[in-house]
């Protein structure tokens, strides 16, 4: 019987095109492990597109720009599937063949040598998919993707998916599901997937995309469940050419003026409930137009202040861009909390580690400290 790896890896060689998507709300660690598995695969001689959905709350962060072929990224499925017109040519061969628009109407112009066509000899039939693979990474569910599996349903269900992913929850929806919870990061799934059939392929810019993903994911190197396994890991991208300085200057040591500034209010507004279990921070619109920082820019801040609330279980920031907009909520989790479960009454979207829900108005709430109240009863209710 093939093992998992195998059966993986006997996908791949198989098919003809693969489509790696990542989940509309997504870290810098699912960023960076797909374009390790992006540039692995073209490598194997395998086309194959990446492809995410310009969510925007989580859009592709130029922070990562400096990653190799970060531009190859897509928004959106374009000629996911053509559509046949077939013609009839055993008693007349063709001589000719025009078209003209006609409004909305696309007319063909089709010229027998000899004789003449019958409506009996066209008949039509949507073709097959460009893709005859997906490959997920970091999604927990299909929904988790976003706009491009709700507008190809047909397509997912009827392509063989290959699901990978770190994260607690995971619904298993793939024909292979590729799943390890005892890791930080998607990257040190895919290292060692990679180094345990193919390590000759794994060169500098595979190994720094890797590395750069468990960077991120780990806080660098600051969270508590970091194991040796990958710490060792860690050393051996470094041994294959991954550019931890230029990691480090793109994501750590390039902080703007106007960040700083939001931090500070983030900091002057912190609270804490439920004995430190529940740290939350509120930003008004006033907040981003008087330091002139972007929802981006707060999703950094998030990354790093987290790092500092050892003794909580949960951070939670409610903020708001304009006065005529929704609410959003932010929940990130500190220990071993979904966050996507705690923000399920405003229908999450995220994984267990970070969270972001839209609390529209008509959603009606007195204040900021009803929201807490109610993550308060949902911790509560954890075991």
């Amino acid at each position: 019987m093939l093992s998992l790896e195998e059966q993986i890896f006997k996908q791949i060689k198989k098919a003809k095109k693969i489509l790696l998507t990542l989940p509309s709300q997504r870290s810098g660690g699912s960023i960076s492990a797909g374009l390790a598995f992006y540039l692995f695969l073209k490598k194997l001689d395998k086309k194959v597109d990446i492809i995410a959905e310009n969510d925007i709350k989580f859009e592709l962060n130029k922070q990562w720009s400096f990653l190799p072929n970060y531009e190859d990224i897509k928004s959106n499925l374009t000629n996911l599937r053509q559509f046949i017109i077939s013609l009839n040519i055993k008693d007349s061969k063709v001589k000719q063949i025009k078209y003209t628009l006609e409004e909305d109407k696309l007319n063909f112009i089709i010229s027998p040598e000899k004789g003449w066509f019958e409506s009996k000899d066209v008949s039509s039939h949507p073709g097959g998919f460009k893709y005859d693979l997906i490959i997920t990474l970091d999604a927990i569910d299909l929904e988790s993707i976003g706009k491009i599996y709700d507008n190809n349903v047909e397509f997912f269900y009827k392509t063989p998916i290959i699901n990978i992913d770190c994260h607690p929850g995971n619904e298993e929806f793939g024909q292979i599901n590729y799943l390890d919870l005892n890791v930080i990061s998607s990257a040190e799934i895919l290292y060692y997937l990679m180094k345990n059939h193919y390590h000759g392929l794994i060169d500098e810019d595979i190994a720094t995309c890797l590395l750069a993903g468990i960077i991120s994911d780990s806080k660098n190197f600051k969270i508590n469940n970091l194991s040796p396994r990958t710490l060792l890991t860690t050393s051996k991208l470094i041994d294959l050419g991954g550019r931890r300085e230029e990691i480090i200057n793109h994501l750590y040591r390039s902080r703007s003026f106007s960040a700083l500034k939001l931090w500070g209010k983030l900091l002057n507004n912190l609270k804490s409930e439920d004995n430190k279990k529940i740290v939350w921070s509120k930003l008004s619109p006033e907040d981003f137009k008087n330091t002139g920082a972007s929802e981006k820019e707060l999703m950094e801040i998030i990354d790093e202040l987290v790092l500092n609330l050892n003794e909580s279980y949960l951070l939670a920031i409610i903020y708001q861009l304009k006065t005529e907009d929704n609410k959003f909520l932010v929940l990130e989790s500190v220990k071993n909390i979904n966050a996507l479960k705690i923000g399920n009454t405003w229908q999450a979207k995220g994984n267990s580690k970070r969270a972001v829900a839209e609390i529209k108005k008509d959603y009606k709430i007195k204040d900021n400290q009803e929201i807490i109240d109610v993550l308060r009863d949902k911790l509560a209710k954890i075991p």
